[in-house]
């Protein structure tokens, strides 16, 4: 499905990634680990556009995406969260949700001034399938309180909804489980299984809790000083002598 082919980037002197290739497979849940300043989240900001490389291709279902837009690439059905909330926390719950649906209206300038019958029908059709997504989810209650004054794992599971609420085929999590307890840990992991089966979806998700990547990944990329120093299944990686003294020092690599 996703395919990074040799791609380098460069701020000034400081490489950021060195000819990285990552091959993601359509259904899978993969992981990308490594520690502070590795790389991790400049390979999601090169994905969704938000970075162009220096050089190498970057391919989505066999398309170009090197260069595209943030719009483009979401577009083309990928969507992201942040390592740091992102939420439009003066708006409510559902306005969230709604706001991601903007893609895909029809309606024009005109039509959302004179609230006509095609913007009021588009409208009400967006406020449904805003509210379907947060029943599923556990947040139809809340709909209508303002995203601030969620609980910080509400939080977070909201922008994963607003993320779906794009429809995409692609989902990149930035470390989902940043700030949750382990209660709310355990909560995280069932929901990406959960929505990778009912959503059809590719997940790929950067974590430093190593429950969570050993608990629900497939596959793992390990990322070291922007260059990627291993492949393989949790087992493999949990046994990799170069990630163990390259992510936390040797023998010091903890997976629970």
């Amino acid at each position: 499905m996703l395919k990074i082919k040799n791609v380098t980037v460069n701020f000034g002197g400081i490489v950021a990634l060195n000819n990285v290739n990552i091959d993601i497979e359509k259904g899978a849940i993969i992981g990308l680990i490594g520690p502070n300043g590795a790389g991790k989240t400049t390979v999601f900001n090169v994905i969704s556009g938000i970075y162009n490389p220096n050089t190498g291709r970057i391919e989505f279902s066999n398309y170009d995406i090197t260069y595209k837009k943030t719009y483009q690439v979401s577009a083309l059905g990928i969507s992201r969260t942040f390592q740091n909330i992102r939420l439009f926390k003066e708006l409510s719950v559902i306005d969230n949700v709604k706001i991601s649906f903007h893609k895909n209206i029809s309606y024009n300038l005109f039509d959302a001034i004179f609230r006509t019958s095609k913007f009021l029908k588009e409208e009400e059709q967006n406020h449904k399938k805003a509210e379907e997504l947060l029943k599923i989810f556990g947040l139809y209650e809340k709909r209508f309180e303002l995203a601030k004054n969620l609980p910080y794992g509400e939080q977070r599971k909201l922008e994963i909804v607003r993320a779906l609420a794009t429809s995409p085929k692609l989902l990149l999590l930035d470390e989902p489980a940043a700030g949750m307890n382990p209660q709310e840990t355990q909560e995280l992991k069932n929901l990406i299984k959960f929505i990778k089966e009912k959503f059809d979806l590719t997940i790929l998700l950067i974590e430093h809790d190593m429950s969570v990547v050993m608990d629900i990944c497939e596959k793992i990329y390990v990322l070291d000083y922007g260059e990627v120093i291993a492949v393989g299944t949790p087992i493999e990686v949990k046994n990799n002598p170069r990630v163990i003294e390259a992510y936390l020092g040797e023998g010091d690599l903890e997976f629970a």
